[in-house]
């Protein structure tokens, strides 16, 4: 095998698809369609499985796959290397929720551009619940994720605890005013979907309410959640830190009674070995967290996560 059919088996299995991947790389369908036959035929294995909606690797593609993206990322580093000679250096893909973007994605492009001037940084904003599929699937070097228990082959570093808001108008509830769980009966709600860890948690902190949340609209988008809580089509629940900047701060009240706090941490692959460049990051995330909360940059959030767990009372909701 050459780094021409790594290449190529790596961009089919990100696309999903034959003629997508032909589109992307400029290459002929055909070509690639032998490209991965030659595989298959030194590595005596079956590495993609077709069908009517597109290819998706085998247990041995899979890992050829991630084996693949190493050696690719690895190549990619060699010209930083060279230029910068020494230090750290190459690229680093690191995966941030929505919420945690709008706080966070410009001071850490903006401390790494300063300090690490030879590792490119990768940013992949999105859901919480595709960025762990990411880092599963090798193609994150980390994310910061609301967990605080190890999973296989995934290290999990706490940063802090955050406590859920209520984002929207209610009636009988002022500007600003804290909101008790028990107020929620019968409001419209937008939540993320019934995957995602967020509903999930809020579910079970109704379910012990013993209160049944009026959900209205299954929404896997932040921005999408809080446009239609600001025109009045609903209310959402979601973190301090997905407001950012926001005008809006009439429409923000603290959920209490109980509280509902989840754990938020930056997570790492195990099972790979890890770059100078990722550990720097890992470093430089780790510290940069602790100054946004420390200055409070980051409001609405407790930090170090070992000491706050133990001072809090027996009324707020934790994720699991």
């Amino acid at each position: 095998m050459d780094i021409r059919q790594l290449k190529y088996f790596v961009a089919i299995v990100d696309c999903g698809s034959l003629s997508k991947a032909a589109e992307r790389l400029c290459v002929a369908q055909p070509s690639l369609s032998q490209q991965v036959a030659s595989l298959e035929s030194e590595l005596k294995s079956q590495l993609l499985l077709r069908s009517h909606q597109g290819v998706q690797p085998t247990e041995a593609g899979r890992a050829l796959y991630l084996r693949a993206r190493d050696v690719l990322r690895q190549i990619e580093q060699i010209p930083l290397a060279v230029r910068v000679h020494g230090t750290e250096s190459g690229q680093v893909a690191i995966g941030l929720p929505t919420s945690v973007a709008v706080v966070f994605a410009l001071p850490l492009y903006e401390y790494v551009r300063r300090h690490y001037p030879g590792i490119r940084l990768h940013i992949v904003e999105g859901m919480s619940g595709y960025l762990a599929e990411l880092l599963a699937n090798g193609r994150l070097d980390m994310a910061i994720l609301f967990r605080e228990a190890e999973t296989r082959g995934i290290a999990v570093h706490p940063l802090f605890e955050e406590n859920l808001y209520v984002f929207g108008e209610i009636e009988g509830i002022g500007a600003g005013e804290d909101v008790p769980l028990r107020r929620l009966a019968g409001v419209p709600l937008v939540l993320p979907g019934a995957a995602n860890g967020l509903r999930l948690l809020i579910e079970r902190a109704f379910a012990r309410a013993g209160i049944e949340p009026e959900v209205v609209a299954d929404i896997d988008s932040l921005p999408t959640m809080l446009a239609i809580a600001r025109q009045g089509g609903g209310v959402t629940i979601v973190s301090s830190d997905a407001f950012g900047r926001t005008a809006d701060q009439h429409l923000i009240h603290r959920l209490v009674e109980p509280e509902i706090v989840r754990a938020v941490a930056l997570c790492v692959p195990n099972a790979l070995p890890t770059s100078s460049a990722s550990l720097a990051i890992q470093k430089v995330v780790e510290q940069l967290v602790g100054e946004l909360v420390e200055t409070g940059v980051w409001a609405g959030v407790l930090r170090p996560p070992s000491v706050s767990s133990q001072s809090r009372g027996k009324r707020k909701e934790r994720s699991i």
